[in-house]
């Protein structure tokens, strides 16, 4: 109902209505009703309803309900209400400033009287009046009324001792009310009435947060003489209020606790410490030894959140202070104790602090004191921060370059007593000096490098072009080479490591530098300005050249200085002359042009050559080999070039190419992974059998132990592994426990491990030679032994069981590595399917791609059988990925197979035989895929036409009956031999989704396949695969080609074959489940043709199909609803018959009544819960005739009695009193209408009856 129609409604019925009566209409109450429902945009819609309608109807008595109905829900039961009527009730007296706040308020006094209510309402009331006064302050007209101000404080004092409920909330309204008042208000009005809670700040939170609001607020009324008066010190920070303010702020802890916030009082305090300068005594008194005093707990965690929330507020000096205090040094203890399972962690909570200070603050040097604080919180020489710490992203430019430099410094010459560093009582103990620190310093240079290689992944950081390549020259320098003479051509030799560089450091500078080239292949020019459709060039500088190239220039710059630098690892002349040709090599493909093959080989070959630095020995050969490669390729170009009939043979540097390829995936390095599938995409086009072939014996499952032995498979991570595990063993905090814990679980396992039999007899030899075995004539032979002899046994069964522990150690050691080198090939394997992944993307239409089929084929079949390991799995599921989504699917495929037919036919052959073998149908449609693309390939492409020819005649362009290449009669009979497998066999791999496929994409085949389809109708072997042939009929006959192709009287000619077939399948149906989902099918293939033929009309004789259909629904059993009767009747209306109407006719009710009488007796009990003794005749004294005449009574049987007695009943409550031999006690006690003589009566005959037994 709009809101127009209302008025009319009202005006029309305002003459029946007395004057002043509320007008109350539907719209105007359902205000009302959203206010009180949870949904809060439901609320907000019907606040700013209800304001627009009281403003456009400016009603008196509408809008003196408004606040009846507001005031009266401020007490609401519901929880989520309270807020709905009071933001209402605010924002009507926001709008309607003519009504006096000073009434509102009068009302909410006396409609929540505390005093007044009931005590179950009396918090409902509480809340009343606190919701009350906060829709006046909402109103934001206080300011005006100093009265209401004054009396909505005076309302909220009384409410601050029903903290049980309400808990700070009075108190927190006191303060918003005070944040928004004049001056001359508080000082005229509110300053007696808070008389009493100034005064008495220090006893709890609430109140002390009331005066600093009010200090804050009005400084020229509280002023030092008035503090003084009221609290006894002309300050709130110094010497002796330091206790008072530690008990308030351990209060304000502890009412925090599970909210995990930082409480309002003690920011406020901290402020005002920098306000009177008093910030240096609050810190050290208030914070740090007075609140860490108490144990581990809220006290902590507000100290922590207040270091977070002072960032932004203190100096660079105050910055320093605080950031390398005490407080600091707990928060490190906390966070390393946080990483224990099922700790609170504060971190996150400091890692927002430090992000809203980074993101806000503007001043370098505050960033860089922040940065350098928390960077030197370490244990045992390891800061707590992570390496990798997003608020990085946010610091200045001349912040982040400062930082860098500041790490850099601290890793070449460590400066430990400049660290803040902490460490646990049982690491104070086992300190040993050198040792000790050492270690400490290994773990900060670790982290230095870790950190500044995060600073260089971060895309988000704002770092210049210098600051990258410095940061990436100062790792590869120390990673390589050290300082014998400082040189001004080379910056890193300005300053010498204070304490040497170990191998470990070296190895920890090695692994992130080609960290750093990853992300220095994957970084986007400083100024990107590439335009939206074109392609972004990753790797390079903002002039175009590789970050890769200019390492690799400075490498050379290195090495060309041998007395300044020198090598840690010097090359041996072979090594460095491959070097040189590496930059040779380099430098000519630069000058011939920046193609995308050029390029991709600039990179393998900077690659390689950094890897020199890593691993010389390895990759001699490897580089020897790709600059002969390069070499023979650029030779074949020009010979190419000058004679284009030349040779015919294929290059042989592309097999060489891919065997540098295959090598180089062999490392565990995801560049040169990604750097390889880059080569092999640019010589895709050069790729020849050999070549491929090459690649393919890496994946053959049969072929993997001669791969093994032919690519060895560094694994780079086992080093790591074992240097992370070095490393984790420094930082154990309590490695006694944990040492004696392993030693446990290893006497624990070797328990566990089986005894061999060789170790039995080898123990009984020992035992033998030792005379220590007992027999049965001498049970104890320990006796016999001397203190010499048991040593001697002891020492020999000691050996003994030492070499067993090696053994069995030995075997385990056997099969991890047996297990981890699996892996590696599995992971050597994956990499490698990313080149047959290049390749079939690249070149789908070259003829060597047919060469692809068989084996993928083959790692399909054998990974359907392989285990159940993840790696397998996901291999597996990739190999069928490219097979059949880009292979089989690719609309670009060979067309160029025309000398191949008879190889092409063969390999059909010879899939479609193996796939009639398969058991598993998932394998099978592989190969039934891999058929259907070789079909395809031998059809190629029709002829080209001409655009004129195709716009005269569309139908000839696209010939169904065009097949190429393909024999036809060949392959047809290769597919009958699979449908009528599929057809004959009970568990057959073929599905007929294979068939219907094959029947859509190739026409020609569809035909001459359709009279085996149609005769499988009938002769099928099973029931399904009957209806799975109407299936196919059906998906043949209506395809258009198929139409097309059997025009006329062929057409005709397959329609009667197929009624027969159909007309022969419905005399056989039967009524079980499998029968009606073959009899669905068979309908559905009816209903089609019987349309088609009517539409076509015809000459086709259907009268045996109806024939056989009418009598259908006394065979089969139709349900009321369901696809099988919907068919059947749709078939049956195209031959006229229309589905029967059923009416619906009401049950008799009377009928049904009279029949369920005799069946049904309503107020009897069911014969299991009846007691037999009721049902038994009371016996009488001898020769009492009342027992001769029970007894036809229970030869009648229960239902006779139960007949009955009703009769009884009706006679008792008559009146007629039945004599007492001829009625039981028990009969009796059901009438209703006795009386109490009657009761009294009945007992009578009850004892006499007793009496006489």
């Amino acid at each position: 109902m709009s809101v127009e129609m209302v008025e009319l409604l009202v005006k029309a019925a305002e003459p029946l209505r007395p004057a002043g009566v509320l007008q109350q209409n539907r719209v105007f109450l359902d205000f009302f009703w959203d206010l009180a429902k949870p949904d809060q945009e439901v609320r907000l819609k019907a606040v700013e309803n209800l304001i627009q309608y009281l403003k456009t109807e400016n009603k008196a008595d509408e809008l003196d309900y408004t606040f009846k109905r507001l005031v009266d829900g401020l007490s609401h039961t519901r929880e989520t209400a309270r807020p709905g009527f009071s933001l209402a009730l605010g924002q009507v007296l926001s709008a309607f400033k003519d009504v006096s706040l000073q009434s509102i308020l009068n009302r909410i006094k006396e409609k929540h009287n505390i005093q007044a209510v009931k005590k179950k309402l009396a918090r409902n009331a509480m809340f009343g009046n606190l919701f009350g006064v906060l829709a006046l302050h909402q109103s934001g007209r206080l300011a005006e009324e100093p009265q209401v101000v004054l009396g909505c404080v005076t309302l909220l004092q009384s409410l601050t001792q029903h903290k049980q409920h309400l808990k700070d909330l009075p108190s927190k309204t006191m303060v918003d009310i005070l944040t928004e008042i004049p001056e001359e208000v508080f000082e005229e009005v509110l300053l007696g009435a808070l008389q009493t809670d100034l005064a008495s700040a220090f006893n709890t939170p609430e109140q002390l947060q009331l005066l600093l609001v009010a200090l804050q607020r009005f400084p020229q009324t509280l002023k030092p003489k008035k503090l003084k008066k009221l609290l006894g010190s002309s300050t709130i920070i110094n010497a002796d209020n330091i206790p008072k303010l530690i008990e308030v702020l351990k209060m304000a802890a502890h009412s925090v606790k599970k909210e995990l916030t930082l409480p309002a009082v003690a920011l406020d305090l901290l402020k005002l410490s920098l306000k009177e300068d008093s910030f240096q005594l609050f810190w050290n008194k208030a914070i740090t030894e007075g609140m860490f005093r108490e144990p581990f707990g809220v006290t902590h965690y507000l100290s922590f959140r207040l270091l977070g929330s002072a960032l932004p507020l203190l100096s660079l000096s105050q910055l320093k202070t605080v950031l390398s205090g005490e407080v600091m040094m707990h928060y490190g203890e906390h966070v390393l104790a946080s990483q224990k399972p099922g700790r609170f962690k504060l971190a996150p909570e400091m890692d927002t602090y430090v992000l809203d200070f980074l993101q806000a603050c503007q001043d370098s040097d505050k960033q860089l004191a922040v940065m350098v604080g928390f960077s030197s919180l370490t244990h045992l020489g390891l800061p707590v921060v992570l390496p990798v710490w997003k608020v990085v992203q946010h610091l200045q430019p001349a912040a982040l370059q400062s930082y860098v430099e500041w790490l850099k410094g601290m890793f070449l010459q460590p400066r430990m007593e400049e660290l803040l560093d902490f460490s646990t009582r049982k690491q104070k103990g086992k300190q040993e000096g050198g040792e000790q620190k050492d270690s400490a310093v290994f773990h900060l240079r670790r982290w230095i490098v870790s950190r500044l290689a995060s600073i260089i992944d971060n895309s988000q950081v704002k770092k210049q072009e210098d600051l990258i390549m410095d940061v990436a020259r100062f790792v590869f320098f120390h990673a390589f080479f050290g300082t014998q003479k400082a040189s001004s051509d080379i910056a890193e030799t300005s300053s010498k490591p204070s304490i040497p560089l170990d191998e470990k450091t070296r190895g920890v500078l090695v692994s992130s530098f080609f960290g750093l080239l990853m992300s220095l292949h994957h970084m986007p020019p400083s100024d990107d300005g590439t335009a939206v459709n074109q392609r972004r060039v990753l790797g390079v500088t903002a002039d175009g050249t590789m970050w890769i190239y200019r390492l690799v220039q400075y490498a050379q710059l290195l090495l060309n200085h041998p007395k300044h630098v020198h090598r840690v690892h010097p090359f041996s002349p072979e090594q460095r002359q491959a070097w040189d040709s590496m930059l040779e090599s380099v430098e000519n493909l630069r000058k011939k042009g920046t193609t995308a093959e050029s390029g991709a080989f600039q990179q393998l070959f900077l690659l390689v050559g950094m890897h020199l630095f890593k691993a010389p020995d390895e990759l001699l050969d490897i580089m020897k080999d790709l600059q002969n490669c390069v070499d023979k390729a650029q030779e074949k170009k020009t010979k190419k070039k000058k004679k284009k009939e030349g040779e015919t043979d294929e290059p042989e540097w592309v097999e060489v190419m891919v065997d540098i390829l295959l090598s180089l995936l062999s490392q565990q390095n995801r560049l040169i992974r990604q750097v390889c599938k880059t080569v092999f995409a640019s010589i895709c086009p050069h790729v020849t059998a050999a070549a491929l072939t090459a690649i393919l014996d890496v994946l053959d499952p049969d072929k993997e132990d001669e791969e093994d032995s032919a690519v060895v498979v560094t694994d780079d991570a086992d080093k790591t592994q074992k240097r992370k595990l070095e490393e984790d063993e420094d930082e154990e905090m309590e490695d006694d426990s944990e040492a004696g814990s392993d030693e446990d679980s290893d006497g624990d396992e070797a328990v566990e491990e089986e005894v061999d039999q060789s170790f039995r007899l080898e123990l009984m030899k020992v035992l033998q030679q030792q005379n220590a075995l007992a027999t049965e004539e001498d049970a104890s032979s320990d006796e016999d032994l001397d203190d010499d002899a048991m040593m001697k046994l002891d020492q020999s069964l000691s050996t003994l069981f030492s070499e067993q522990k090696k053994k069995i150690q030995a075997k385990k050691d056997e099969k991890t590595k047996l297990q981890k080198e699996k892996t590696l090939v599995r992971d050597f394997r994956m990499k490698v399917l990313d080149l047959v992944e290049v390749f079939v993307a690249r070149q789908a239409g070259s003829p060597l791609i047919i060469g692809l089929v068989e084996p993928l084929l083959n790692m399909i079949d054998r990974g359907m059988s392989s285990g159940s390991e993840q790696q397998e799995q996901d291999f597996l599921r990739r190999a069928a990925d490219i097979f059949r989504n880009q292979l089989c699917r690719s609309k670009v495929y060979c067309r160029t197979a025309a000398d191949r037919q008879g190889e092409l036919h063969d390999l059909l052959d010879k899939l479609m035989s193996k796939s009639l073998k398969l058991s598993d149908s998932s394998v099978c449609l592989y190969y039934f895929s891999a058929s259907l693309y070789l079909v395809k390939v031998l059809r190629g492409a029709p002829p080209a036409e001409t655009k004129e020819a195709r716009i005269a005649d569309g139908a000839a362009a696209n010939d169904p009956r065009f097949m190429g290449n393909v024999d036809v009669d060949r392959v047809s009979s290769l597919f009958r031999d699979a449908l009528v497998s599929f057809m004959s066999r009970r568990k057959s791999p073929l599905t007929s989704q294979m068939f219907t496929d094959l029947f859509c994409r190739f026409p020609v085949l569809c035909v001459n396949l359709l009279d085996t389809a149609v005769q499988h109708i009938t002769s099928g072997v099973r029931e399904h695969q009957q209806g799975q042939a109407c299936v196919l009929v059906l998906r043949a006959m209506q395809s258009r080609d198929v139409q097309q192709i059997l025009s006329g009287a062929k057409w005709t000619k397959l329609c009667e074959q197929v009624t027969l077939q159909l007309a022969a399948s419905l005399e056989q149906v039967s009524d079980s489940k499998v029968a009606k989902e073959k009899l669905v099918r068979t309908l559905e293939l009816c209903q089609f043709l019987v349309k088609h033929v009517h539409w076509k009309k015809l000459s086709v004789d259907l009268e045996p199909l109806r024939n056989v259909l009418q009598p259908l629904t006394n065979v089969v059993t139709f349900k009321k609803t369901g696809t099988l009767e919907d068919t059947y009747w749709a078939v049956m209306k195209h031959f006229g018959v229309i589905k029967p109407k059923t009416e619906k006719t009401k049950p008799d009710k009377d009928a049904e009544l009279q029949e369920e009488a005799p069946n049904k007796k309503k107020g009897f009990l069911p014969e299991t819960k009846k007691r037999k003794k009721r049902n038994k005749p009371v016996l009488e004294p001898a020769g009492d005739k009342s027992s001769s005449t029970n007894k036809p009574g229970e030869e009648t049987g229960q239902a006779k009695k139960k007949r009955n007695k009703k009769p009884k009943r009706k006679r008792a409550a008559d009146g007629a009193a039945a004599p007492p031999s001829q009625s039981s006690p028990a009969k009796r006690s059901k009438t209703q209408t006795d009386s109490k003589a009657d009761k009294k009566q009945k007992k009578k005959l009850k004892q006499k009856k007793g009496g006489g037994q």
